[in-house]
């Protein structure tokens, strides 16, 4: 079913990408709510964008989103789609003595337990719609690793993973399944990642998106020409070489 006349929830939709999808879905007929850990970041969206609705939300607090569930279905019952995209990524030096876990603890918790959560709590609400989605979002990375960001690579393969497991347990279910996987975006993701040459323009990659997500058939994983590289290395045999390009 086409992502078009639906009602949206994007978390971490107040930067990069998730910003960029939300406005580009809103453009396309879609209402759009979007959560935002950072302030200042989420009013400066909505106010840009008045029609969008938002919610000061930090997806790792597991105790403010099960307290953000509920009132986001009551003041949006016909909410039918959630795109989890709200994630993180940071180095890890697992050279270092002693080696610190702190951001492998911040990033699982952002791209891997608070989208497990925020699933949970909204599925059976989507289950009871004639027609809705989750869609994940993973990474090329997910499928050919970065080495300076090992705990980020591992959390996209497990939502991949996570991604397959739900399409096949919700297959006879009002429920479609689906996983965009970007390539290296033009984004802040990470500091001066924007500025890359080799990054895929944030504008290209969101048009690429969202015609695939306009649709009339929406495929389970949607994935820009770029992250083809990446993504079926290991089926064309050119997985290691993928590894050295990447890791340089």
């Amino acid at each position: 079913m086409s992502f078009i006349n639906r009602t949206i929830l994007i978390t971490g939709g107040n930067s990069g990408i998730g910003q960029a999808l939300a406005e580009a879905l809103q453009a396309a007929g879609n209402r759009i709510i979007i959560t935002g850990r950072k302030a200042d970041s989420l009013q400066a969206t909505l106010a840009r964008n008045p029609d969008m609705a938002g919610y000061h939300l930090d997806v790792t607090d597991v105790q403010a989103v099960a307290a953000f569930a509920p009132q986001l279905l009551a003041e949006h019952p016909d909410l039918d789609t959630v795109i989890v995209n709200a994630g993180i990524m940071e180095p890890e030096d697992y050279t270092a003595d002693p080696v610190r876990l702190d951001v492998a603890h911040r990033t699982i918790a952002t791209n891997l337990t608070a989208p497990i959560q925020l699933a949970a709590l909204l599925l059976p609400h989507l289950r009871a719609q004639p027609h809705s989605a989750l869609v994940t979002v993973s990474s090329g990375l997910a499928f050919v690793p970065k080495a300076a960001t090992p705990v980020y690579s591992a959390s996209k393969a497990a939502i991949h993973s996570w991604s397959q497991s739900l399409r096949h347990q919700l297959r006879d279910s009002p429920v479609r399944v689906h996983e965009i996987a970007p390539p290296l975006v033009a984004t802040e993701l990470t500091p001066g990642q924007s500025q890359v040459a080799a990054a895929l323009p944030l504008a290209q990659f969101i048009q690429e998106v969202v015609a695939q997500m306009t649709a009339a058939e929406v495929p389970d994983e949607i994935l820009v020409e770029r992250v083809h590289f990446q993504r079926f290395a290991e089926a064309e045999g050119r997985y290691e070489a993928a590894f050295a390009t990447i890791n340089g």
